[in-house]
């Protein structure tokens, strides 16, 4: 029986890197004996095979590993919270077209909870959408990905947009959100509009309608779609950063363009 047990946990540990105590007993324990689990994984704790994370949160730690171990954010947070849809940046690292890595991983759930500080990488739990989650729609324009193993749901590309100029400061800043999002091979634009019409926010049709003018070759964007964008702008200019100051006015999008997006605009025109 013991040899047993000590497969049982090896077997575990090769197939969840990060793992939940609840994970655990699940695995290792169909009667459902959380005390007896528990104190097996603190021996593996004390024997330095496992790295208790929090409470009730483990990370193996390789058998090769340096004094320190590098924990994957994405899978703690997927343990922690196995709902959570991945959004903003991490959705961008996801997806594969993230311009800079960043020390933030941010995902929606239906059980918010503290943030988790993983060496330095914060990451944080947030409700959804209130507009998505009052029409039950919390899952739209998402997609699964295979990350380390594990399947993952994230934001696609037209939510990832949508929500990045929704929310800058969690995916970077603009031109963050902009260079990336450059990068997505294709955008559905029927869904783009769905996603807009479920957020109603004038200036999100604004920031959409100036992306797609500006990267209209590479997603096949024709003059109906920007004129249906167009008429769904704000009717007073607006910021695309909220609370900033200073910038250029974008006049066909009634949208005032921080710095750095002004000097993208100025060498794509050289």
């Amino acid at each position: 029986m013991c040899a047993k047990r000590q497969l049982d946990t090896v077997a575990l540990f090769a197939r969840r890197p990060v793992f939940t105590l609840r994970q655990a007993v699940a695995a290792l324990s169909p009667e459902g004996d959380r005390s007896r689990i528990r104190d097996r994984l603190r021996y593996h704790v004390e024997q330095g095979t496992l790295k208790l994370l929090e409470r009730e949160l483990y990370a193996v730690v390789p058998p090769d590993a340096a004094a320190s171990v590098s924990v994957d954010a994405f899978l703690a947070a997927a343990a922690v919270r196995p709902d959570g849809i991945f959004a903003h940046h991490a959705a961008l690292e996801l997806l594969g077209v993230a311009h800079s890595m960043w020390r933030r991983v941010t995902l929606f759930t239906d059980g918010r909870r503290r943030p988790l500080d993983l060496d330095g990488v914060v990451v944080r739990f947030l409700a959804h959408p209130k507009c998505l989650r009052d029409a039950g729609h919390v899952r739209l324009g998402t997609r699964t990905v295979e990350h380390a193993g594990e399947v993952l749901r994230v934001t696609g590309p037209e939510r990832t947009l949508v929500e990045g100029f929704r929310d800058l400061a969690e995916v970077g800043g603009p031109e963050e959100l902009v260079v990336s999002a450059a990068g997505f091979p294709t955008l559905d634009l029927d869904l783009l509009a769905r996603l807009l019409d479920q957020y109603a926010v004038a200036s999100l049709w604004s920031a959409v309608g100036w992306f797609l003018e500006h990267h209209r070759s590479a997603f096949h964007v024709d003059d109906v779609v920007l004129a249906r964008l167009e008429r769904r702008r704000p009717r007073s200019r607006r910021y695309m950063v909220r609370g900033s100051r200073g910038g250029t006015l974008s006049q066909r999008w009634n949208l005032i363009l921080p710095p750095e997006l002004v000097r993208m605009e100025e060498g794509d025109d050289r």
